[in-house]
């Protein structure tokens, strides 16, 4: 069994979507018109995707990260070359924190578009 996707709230789907395409070299699966006038871009790879929709009415800030039921707290991405998204990262103007190292893998975090947060994960 395979996560799919996830659907997130974004004030701008396309621009969130062109960040992660830099960063991660994910595509845009599908994008188009959706529910109640919104706007929504299925970025990700073969596997799966974020679902970045765009309400067709202002957005309420996002209250603080591990405090709420069922509030987002980051998104994870699995990586082969950490060393190389973290400086795609930086350059992005990105800033990494919570550097680990402990099994089953390495991995940073990053407040990115939005404030959302991403962990980015390798394996390898």
């Amino acid at each position: 069994m395979n996560l799919e996707h996830v659907n997130i709230c974004v004030p701008d789907a396309r621009a969130h979507a062109a960040v992660l395409i830099d960063l991660f070299g994910w595509h845009v699966r599908w994008e188009g018109p959706a529910k109640d006038e919104g706007y929504t871009v299925h970025v990700g790879s073969e596997d799966g995707y974020l679902a970045l929709y765009t309400p067709a009415w202002a957005l309420e800030p996002e209250s603080r990260r591990y405090h709420h039921l069922a509030g987002l707290n980051h998104i994870g991405v699995v990586v082969e070359d950490l060393d190389a998204v973290e400086a795609r990262v930086k350059a992005a103007g990105y800033v990494p924190h919570s550097h680990g190292d402990y099994e089953p893998g390495r991995r940073f975090y990053f407040d990115g578009p939005d404030g959302i947060e991403y962990e980015v994960v390798s394996y390898v």
